[in-house]
């Protein structure tokens, strides 16, 4: 059985990673059309609406293939994890259920008629259809992380008279204070992946000197909205993450920051290498006494555990840098104009994916041994009947058959970036005064 549990857990932790490439940029997208409508709503200006239908259709390619890799997301529960669905489905069946009946089919529905109803809607319903298609999208996002949460910190749950955990407060389970500021700081995440998605478009545009107006759009809109959820991925939604982990999974706070004795005073590790073995950080560079400050508010505070997350607190370090940096030179009248910063937006792009890989990561990983925690152990909740080698067989289809929707995805944001939002079209008159203001 346990080399089945390793290839179960790589087989989730390959689909559930290659799947979450996509809801990151719709939700993040989702935010960023409601305030491209909302500028077009306001001024009347058509350059704001062909700027919205532009992203619409990339978000149209992102949330289809979503789509096609989260429902094998669904059916694993059963196939791989048949154990743990069996114990523990009457709790998380509640919010997955309610994900793909109501918040699932709002998205959907109102994507149908932002993508195609424009004309019939006309301009206040086709804000409403943008706003309808964000509050699916982050509902979602919601429901999902509300799941996970309850994996992470249980509560509102009873054990049943034939083991299974069963649910005995609806409420508790959907507004679990993990859930809560675990979902902020996910989503804050995915909004900085659309921010420099965005912005990187409109980098490239401007540093290939076409589609300017457009690029300028792309570029203000990304700076001005990352900027701020930079910001508030460190503080407060990184920070009160943080203090959960603290208080509740010590062991994963271990994973986070490479301590492998238990002392008061502990240091903050801004670099170093693990060695297991000796149970040590080699070459560490520490801030002393920072963590236990950090995570309680006292410097002298009792820390326990052992590794780091320094990827995605390297990474959130970056990215206030450089979108501080860019909003900076866009308040100065420089940033069109600043060909470094452009390329770095640019090649900025992948890092939020990687962030937010690396985030969920340290949060699953670092939940070992358990699957709920405290609750029921992974080893405990794989589908007792799986061999490995049925497991092996699925995982090497799911790798071939993901690597073929990759190149279609790439090939489909590629063309859709290179036809522009106006494809063969010069800016004039609107168009050509939103370029002269920005």
């Amino acid at each position: 059985m346990g080399q089945a549990l390793d290839v179960h857990r790589l087989q989730f932790a390959f689909t559930i990673t290659f799947h979450y490439i996509f809801p990151q940029l719709t939700m993040g997208l989702a935010l960023l059309l409601v305030y491209l409508k909302t500028k077009a709503l306001r001024t009347g200006d058509e350059h704001y609406n062909r700027a919205a239908r532009f992203w619409a259709r990339i978000f149209g390619i992102n949330f289809a293939l979503g789509v096609v890799t989260g429902i094998p997301m669904e059916f694993q529960f059963g196939t791989n994890w048949a154990a743990f669905s069996k114990a523990a489905g009457g709790v998380i069946g509640q919010t997955l259920a309610m994900e793909g009946v109501f918040s699932f089919f709002l998205e959907s529905s109102f994507l149908g008629l932002f993508l195609f109803g424009e004309k019939k809607l006309g301009r206040i319903g086709h804000w409403v259809a943008a706003f309808l298609v964000f509050l699916g999208s982050w509902l979602s996002g919601y429901l999902i992380v509300a799941t996970d949460a309850w994996m992470q910190h249980p509560i509102g749950y009873r054990i049943g008279p034939n083991g299974a955990i069963e649910l005995s407060n609806f409420w508790d389970l959907l507004l679990n204070k993990w859930a809560l500021w675990q979902y902020a700081h996910t989503m804050v995440g995915a909004v900085q992946t659309g921010c420099f998605v965005m912005a990187g478009v409109g980098a490239f545009y401007l540093l290939t000197k076409r589609d300017e107006f457009y690029g300028r759009t792309f570029v203000r809109a990304g700076v001005l909205v990352g900027a701020i959820a930079a910001i508030l991925q460190l503080f407060p939604t990184g920070d009160m993450q943080g203090k959960m982990v603290a208080y509740n999974q010590q062991p994963t706070l271990a994973a986070m920051e490479g301590l492998f004795e238990s002392q008061e005073g502990a240091p903050l590790a801004i670099l170093g290498q693990p060695d297991v073995e000796k149970r040590k950080l080699d070459n560490p560079l520490e801030v002393p006494e920072m963590l236990s400050f950090l995570t309680y508010r006292q410097w002298r505070a009792h820390v326990k555990l052992y590794y780091s997350y320094h990827v995605m607190v390297g990474l959130g370090t970056i990215f206030i840098a450089v979108m501080v940096l860019a909003a900076l030179l866009l308040w100065r009248g420089k940033l069109y104009d600043s060909r470094w910063m452009l390329w770095m937006l640019m090649v900025c792009v992948p890092l939020p994916y990687i962030a937010n890989t690396a985030g969920w990561m340290t949060a699953e990983l670092g939940r070992q041994p358990w699957l709920i925690y405290g609750l029921m152990r992974t080893a405990a909740g794989v589908s007792p009947r799986v061999v490995a080698g049925n497991a092996w067989f699925t995982l090497i289809g799911f790798m071939g058959m993901y690597t073929v929707l990759a190149i279609l995805w790439l090939f489909l944001i590629y063309r859709e970036i290179e036809l522009g939002p106006e494809p063969g079209n010069l800016p004039r008159g609107e168009d050509a005064a939103v370029l002269a203001a920005d």
